[in-house]
């Protein structure tokens, strides 16, 4: 499909601007902002200046995939928190105008960083590191807000949650494959077997890693907006933290296809960093981190297969990520491995 059927910008036009206030709107051009393996991102532009638009892909989606009434909302609730988040300025629901439901919301001045920093950006060990330590500070100011208190206290069932997940993304394997992985189905097993008891629960991002922020244009220290809140729920929090570890590739480590890999450069700090900063500002155990970076592995597993999937279907607006067969096997077996078994 093209851009024009994805986003129907004669149509659109005269939505935004009515929820703008600002007519300029009624004339807009859409673009497909490259880096979305999921949901699709487009940047609208007019005179009155850009927004940004996120959409479900075309095609069959997965149940409970691609929600975007939760990323609408989630957005809205998190605005006047610590969570720097972009301004949501118009949700359609129902889908009437696009065929799939949307939302619109302003565009945040950042950079998003995937495998090399800006020229002249953090440049220094010590900038680095700083970058580091904003990323996971935000991530412990989304795990200290109160759900209540933002509105967020239906947003999900606590109790249950990981073995739900585990459940949750074993179904979405069983929908998505393709062939049979036995790693992928081990992984799956090992996790519901080894489930740590129940700890504290929060608003947990789903996908927290460096290239769904946004990054101050100046000031490598300040987190401008988190952005893809797709995955957002009310669950356990050490599941955002075992997936930022499993993005955080070190130095020497060999990269991922769909995982930017800035974080293998020189100057930046290992994954026990990230991991000694946010115990520091929660003040929370993580004798349990091994497991939820092998549940990290295995979630990423199906979610690189769904991309495969959607790919092979001309579901991504004619983005190709390569063939992805022999990625989603190694990274189950890594999960295994996290967890002391093998492929």
């Amino acid at each position: 499909m093209s851009i024009d059927d994805l986003v129907r910008p004669d149509r659109l036009g005269a939505v935004v601007a009515e929820a703008t206030g600002d007519e300029r709107w009624r004339s807009l051009a859409a673009a497909l902002i490259a880096g979305g393996k999921s949901n699709l991102t487009f940047q609208l532009t007019s005179e009155a200046g850009a927004l940004i638009l996120r959409r479900p892909p075309s095609g069959d989606l997965l149940p409970s995939a691609h929600d975007m009434g939760r990323e609408a909302r989630i957005q809205r609730a998190l605005a006047g928190t610590p969570v720097p988040v972009a301004r949501v300025v118009l949700h359609e629901p129902m889908g009437d105008l696009l065929g799939v439901p949307f939302y619109v919301m302003e565009k945040v001045a950042g950079h998003i960083i995937r495998d090399r920093l800006p020229e002249g950006y953090a440049e220094t060990d010590r900038e680095k590191v700083a970058l580091v330590d904003a990323l996971v500070d935000v991530l412990a100011d989304l795990h200290s807000v109160d759900p209540e208190a933002v509105g967020l206290g239906d947003y999900g069932r606590p109790a249950g949650f990981l073995e739900r997940q585990i459940r949750r993304w074993t179904g979405q394997w069983e929908r998505s494959k393709t062939r049979e992985v036995k790693a992928v189905d081990a992984l799956g097993r090992l996790l519901a077997r080894r489930m740590p008891a129940g700890g504290r629960s929060s608003i947990v991002h789903g996908d927290y890693r460096l290239d769904n922020c946004l990054m101050d244009l100046g000031d490598p220290s300040r987190v401008s907006a988190v952005l893809d809140w797709e995955l957002s729920a009310l669950g356990d929090p050490l599941t955002d933290l075992g997936l930022l570890l499993f993005y955080w590739r070190e130095a020497g480590e060999k990269p991922q296809p769909l995982i930017p890999a800035v974080s293998r450069t020189p100057g930046f700090p290992g994954r026990a960093h990230l991991v000694e900063r946010y115990a520091a500002r929660m003040d929370v155990p993580l004798g349990d981190v091994a497991f939820y970076e092998a549940f990290a592995h295995f979630k990423y597993a199906v979610i690189a297969q769904g991309i495969a999937a959607r790919v092979a279907a001309g579901a991504m607006a004619g983005q190709d990520f390569g063939d992805l067969g022999g990625e989603v096997r190694r990274i189950a077996e890594s999960g295994l491995a996290r967890l002391g078994q093998e492929g």
